[in-house]
């Protein structure tokens, strides 16, 4: 049976929300390792933990906007594929220790497996030819990951990064293969599921930053400086998300008219890998301050601190460029304000660099709350085909 149409916009199935809760465990195990190891090497771990994490997220959603959850078939598909992401992600804290090969044995098999199996399922020939190029791409970096699970600590981190690197690469450029084009405009998929998707990871993701503060509210003394910290952290997850949603209905309608759903969706897949491990990094710095509010900030806290919502916005930034003509230079400002906070606070206290971080957010959404909603022109859809990188 070949699936010949994709509608634009589903409903979220109860499956979906129900796959989704393995996810929910890896981003709280992802901050935790980051605030084990807060660390370059520790950093640079838990990055690629995470895009790992992501990818095979972010792909099986790829997945039921082509074969719908109804289907039985995606049912058995994303049944599989959690039981599988339960084990990679428990894997993580470890997976730099002696659960290597627990991690990268269960990535391999979902992000392999669920490509090969949508190859199986009656997809449209263009469909097909594009899975095909992915499949590829998937299947290149599996000697590195392979080889890097063989082995331990730098040179562990050193050949799963590279493997990553090519993840990266072929999710960038489309997937390209010598001799091989695809308009990605003949590229059909429910975008509008997609998006839908996106935004309740995000809310995933904020969900680790309002435990972070709750579990230091419930554990630590209520002492002044312990409720100055949580309530600054919980005001701050606010305004980003306001930020985050206020203006998501603007996105919901270019999905719903483009002629080029798969540009926008690949911006937007990007888009949200970026702001995601922003939330982490957030919700890492919240816990660092919550329990040490009276010590100097640091390097480490105030690069979480401010690059946190640096990255959170920038990548949301970069999105709404690719999609209308804003030009956005509240956010521009935002950044660069977040930038300059994070060099001049280093000496101060941590609490004090949390009030100065989330002032910058606040104000940011105050601006943005007095500019209409809709004062914003979609960027115009480009006129002449859009060949293999213009797809992901």
């Amino acid at each position: 049976m070949e699936l010949t149409s994709v509608p634009a916009r589903r409903e979220v199935t109860p499956l979906e929300l129900f796959f989704d809760l393995v996810y929910v465990f890896a981003i709280g195990q992802l901050s935790h390792q980051l605030l084990a190891h807060p660390t370059w090497t520790g950093a640079a771990q838990t990055l690629v933990l995470y895009l790992a994490v992501y990818a095979a997220w972010a792909y099986t959603t790829w997945a039921v906007t082509l074969v719908p959850a109804e289907d039985p078939r995606t049912r058995r598909m994303l049944l599989a594929v959690m039981f599988a992401g339960l084990f990679m992600n428990a894997a993580i804290p470890r997976a730099f220790g002696d659960a290597g090969w627990v991690f990268v044995a269960t990535f391999l098999l979902i992000h392999i497996g669920r490509t090969v199996w949508l190859l199986t399922v009656g997809l449209d020939p263009v469909n097909q030819e594009h899975f095909r190029r992915v499949l590829v791409w998937f299947v290149a970096p599996v000697p590195l990951w392979v080889t890097g699970a063989a082995v331990d600590g730098g040179a562990r981190l050193a050949w799963w990064a590279a493997a990553i690197l090519v993840e990266l690469v072929g999710t960038w450029a489309a997937h390209p293969l010598p001799g091989r084009r695809l308009d990605s405009r003949e590229v059909t998929f429910a975008g509008g599921h997609l998006l839908e998707r996106g935004r309740l990871f995000v809310i995933i993701a904020f969900g680790e930053t309002v435990m972070t503060t709750g579990t230091a509210l419930t554990t630590a003394p209520y002492q002044p400086m312990i409720l100055l910290t949580s309530s600054v952290a919980l005001t701050g997850t606010v305004a980003l998300f306001w930020l985050f949603f206020s203006h998501s209905e603007r996105v919901v309608s270019h999905y719903q008219r483009t002629e080029d759903p798969m540009r926008a969706g690949r911006s937007g897949v990007i888009s949200l890998m970026a702001s995601v491990a922003g939330l982490i990094a957030v919700a890492v710095a919240d816990e660092r301050v919550i329990a040490h509010p009276t010590e100097h900030a640091g390097i480490t806290t105030n690069l979480l601190l401010f690059g946190g919502p640096a990255l959170y916005l920038g990548a949301q930034t970069w999105h709404g460029a690719t999609l209308f003509d804003d030009q956005l230079w509240s956010r521009l400002l935002a950044l660069s304000t977040l930038i300059i906070g994070c060099a001049i606070t280093t000496t101060t206290p941590a609490y004090l660099a949390a009030v100065i971080a989330a002032a910058i957010v606040v104000a940011l959404a105050m601006s943005e709350e007095r500019r209409p909603a809709g004062d914003a022109r979609a960027r115009p859809i480009p006129s002449g085909p859009q060949v293999a990188d213009e797809n992901t």
